[in-house]
């Protein structure tokens, strides 16, 4: 007798719960980099919004007001700059029977299911660390000290002059300057979730650690904490299940990705697909601070 008609099978399970954590170890990734930052919860958008960069002009009329006499008003505009379009990403991998078979499933499946992650992670952040490096406030100084010092600085005076408030600044650099810098140092240098920065350090709340391939050597890069928003797409809210395109997403408020995996019998390969709309972004650029080191090598980084 054949079984009932909707019942739930061993393979359903397994792919669910590959879904379900693919969903909320990138999650929790992104929610412990948004404490590390400092930063606000990310903020809904819909597709096509248009994410803009933003910045208030304005004069604070005297307060010295007569009995009696009428309160003058303080005009304040606020301008903005268009960055770019929130969208929806669509990403896929596929691993072959074949390769199941030769290096088992946590070789074939599992592992390059944390690479996957590890990539889509990455995308985010790259472009982030690519737009804070077109920052404005720009200056060279003779040391790493220094530079990270105005790079502080810098961003702290712009705020200032904006009259908003500065809770904290966030820092990156070249992961190389930092270790010549230190030396023998007795700096704790934390590692999580793919990220490795220094807590408390000269000022700053956080100082990231970078590859060349994000920030080049004899580069500091600096912005306040509220300069810091993160934009997002929820997948869930989109018309892809509308189509019979069905993603597994967080049970949060905030879904930040959906995942899909499923077996392709034509192909004889475990397919696995993520759509996301994710966006790191500093709203004033002009409040981003780059400074370059004047003949960045050796001992021009000591003190």
């Amino acid at each position: 007798m054949p079984a009932k008609e909707n019942l739930i099978m061993t393979a359903d399970i397994q792919v669910t719960a590959r879904e379900l954590d693919f969903v909320s170890r990138f999650e929790q990734n992104w929610e412990h980099l948004r404490e590390i930052l400092g930063i606000m919860r990310p903020i809904k958008k819909v597709p096509g919004a248009i994410l803009k960069s933003k910045y208030a002009e304005g004069t604070l009329e005297s307060g010295q007001v007569g009995e009696g006499e009428d309160i003058p008003y303080s005009k304040f505009t606020v301008k903005e700059k268009p960055y770019e379009e929130m969208t929806i990403e669509k990403y896929a991998k596929a691993v072959s029977i074949e390769a199941i078979k030769d290096h088992g499933y946590e070789n074939a499946v599992a592992m390059t299911d944390d690479q996957f992650l590890f990539e889509l992670q990455t995308n985010v952040t790259s472009r982030f660390y690519a737009y804070l490096n077109t920052g404005e406030l720009t200056s060279e100084q003779s040391t790493f000290q220094m530079a990270l010092a105005m790079a502080k600085g810098l961003v702290v005076n712009k705020f200032k002059k904006m009259h908003k408030n500065v809770t904290g600044v966030v820092g990156f650099v070249n992961v190389l300057d930092v270790y010549e810098y230190l030396g023998s140092a007795n700096i704790t240098v934390q590692t999580q979730f793919g990220f490795q920065y220094i807590k408390d350090f000269m000022g700053f709340n956080t100082i990231f650690l970078l590859s060349d391939d994000e920030v080049a050597r004899g580069k500091v890069l600096a912005t306040p904490v509220e300069n810091i928003v993160m934009y997002y797409v929820d997948p869930a809210e989109s018309d892809f299940a509308k189509a019979g395109l069905v993603y597994t997403t967080g049970a949060g408020e905030t879904n930040l990705i959906g995942f899909h995996t499923q077996g392709n019998y034509n192909t004889a390969v475990s397919e696995a697909f993520a759509i996301m709309g994710l966006t790191l972004f500093a709203e004033f650029i002009d409040a981003i601070a780059v400074v370059s080191i004047t003949g960045a090598t050796g001992a021009s980084l000591g003190e």
